[in-house]
């Protein structure tokens, strides 16, 4: 579940950094809920994938130089005692 977890950290720090309101490192590892240490692995995990991110100083917030795009897409089907459960980007559904 840890990887599941990190994916959807993953996917928020997108979507400020998409919208340009991250803030500075600190800030933005106390709204993910994350240590600092933890936001700065997640922004090499997105530099890994190419996405080109820069910081600026003045408007204090992460952005992209560029267009970028990353597709989060996470399924999960687990069959027990005639039950299945499903997972959809930490979501759970029971039928």
């Amino acid at each position: 579940m840890n990887k599941i977890k990190t994916l959807e950290n993953l996917q928020k720090m997108h979507l400020l950094i998409e919208s340009e309101c991250t803030g500075r490192p600190l800030n933005l590892a106390r709204r993910m809920n994350l240590s600092e240490r933890s936001i700065y692995n997640l922004l090499e995990l997105l530099k890994d994938f190419d996405a080109p991110i820069e910081y600026s100083r003045s408007r204090k917030t992460y952005y992209y130089t560029r267009p970028f795009r990353i597709d989060f897409k996470i399924s999960l089907s687990v069959t027990s005692n005639n039950e299945v459960t499903e997972l959809f980007s930490g979501s759970y559904l029971s039928y």
